[in-house]
């Protein structure tokens, strides 16, 4: 009988059996040495916590998911999704957008990931006030795979109990995408997992300019003095006031640059760059920043103690 069988029969788990007998350095029925016990304790122990979709996982995800610490996890994640058009360009594709359709598996599988580690929130930066300049024919395409993702993606959706919503110029949209997302974001508006927050037609300068005119306008209508406005009322009236600001900032394609994104939101966020284009970011890039993200101490412009400068 194996060692967690026989532990089990006499009303031990598996996990305290092998402690059992590693705190008493008895050898187990089927010969194991304590420390080979212990190894396989914390082992044991540091899989317990793990998505059952981990099974399927390969090797060097399920070692850069061994390295996590789940009490430590982020509880926001933003990800600026940058590297389409290089990812095209490399690959001698005459249209970014192949780029762009290309990211939509990095989207989902982030998107997925994420959920399954149980993190609060990812915002995904997918479309800025600025990128409105760039050719029509590439706006109008972006506007159609925008649609289109946010139809094909119901299902998944709602099989990982996500819950979409968005920040951003919403009336900025065309129809058909101002459509879709609405009727998105109402179909998953029971979901209480994950929510996939997506940045619209964001600039965080435009978000700001908006969130000062709410509040001005609340002081012209008596509702709000000049020494009321502080930090907590200006994130209040900001498009994430229902949000936890983040925890950590991935940006790809190596670019060293927030581009106008969160830049309230993430004044004490980590911030983690990857050269990897995005079309090319998967699961094994999420835990490595992850990973990297747990490796930092965080202060919030403090001191450990007393005795460090």
């Amino acid at each position: 009988m194996g060692v967690c069988h026989a532990a089990t029969a006499r009303g031990r788990g598996p996990v305290k059996a092998l402690m059992f007998r590693a705190e008493r350095g008895n050898m187990s029925e089927d010969g194991c040495s304590p420390r080979k016990v212990i190894a396989m304790t914390t082992m044991t122990m540091a899989q317990s916590w793990w998505p059952k979709a981990a099974e399927r996982w390969s090797e060097s995800e399920r070692r850069l998911l061994g390295l996590l610490d789940p009490s430590r996890l982020p509880a926001h994640v933003a990800v600026i999704m940058d590297g389409n058009g290089r990812w095209a360009r490399q690959r001698g594709l005459i249209s970014r957008i192949k780029g762009h359709e290309a990211g939509i598996e990095s989207v989902r599988e982030a998107t997925r990931t994420c959920a399954e580690l149980g993190l609060r929130v990812l915002t995904l930066y997918a479309f800025s006030k600025e990128n409105w300049a760039r050719p029509s024919a590439e706006v109008s395409a972006l506007m159609n795979l925008l649609s289109r993702f946010l139809v094909a993606e119901r299902d998944e959706l709602m099989e990982n109990n996500i819950r979409l919503r968005m920040i951003g110029a919403r009336e900025d949209l065309p129809d058909s995408a101002r459509r879709a997302l609405d009727e998105t974001m109402a179909l998953t508006a029971g979901n209480d997992g994950m929510t996939l927050n997506l940045a619209l037609s964001y600039g965080a300068r435009d978000e700001l300019a908006r969130a000062t005119r709410r509040i001005a306008e609340a002081v012209e209508r008596g509702e709000l003095r000049p020494e009321q406005i502080t930090p907590d009322v200006i994130a209040q009236h900001l498009d994430t006031a229902d949000l936890p600001d983040p925890d950590l900032l991935i940006r790809t394609s190596g670019e060293l640059r927030v581009s106008n994104f969160l830049l309230w939101q993430i004044a004490y966020a980590e911030i983690h760059v990857t050269p990897v284009l995005w079309p090319d970011f998967r699961r094994e890039q999420l835990l490595s920043a992850l990973v990297d993200f747990q490796g930092r101490e965080r202060r919030y412009g403090t001191v450990r103690d007393l005795n460090e400068s």
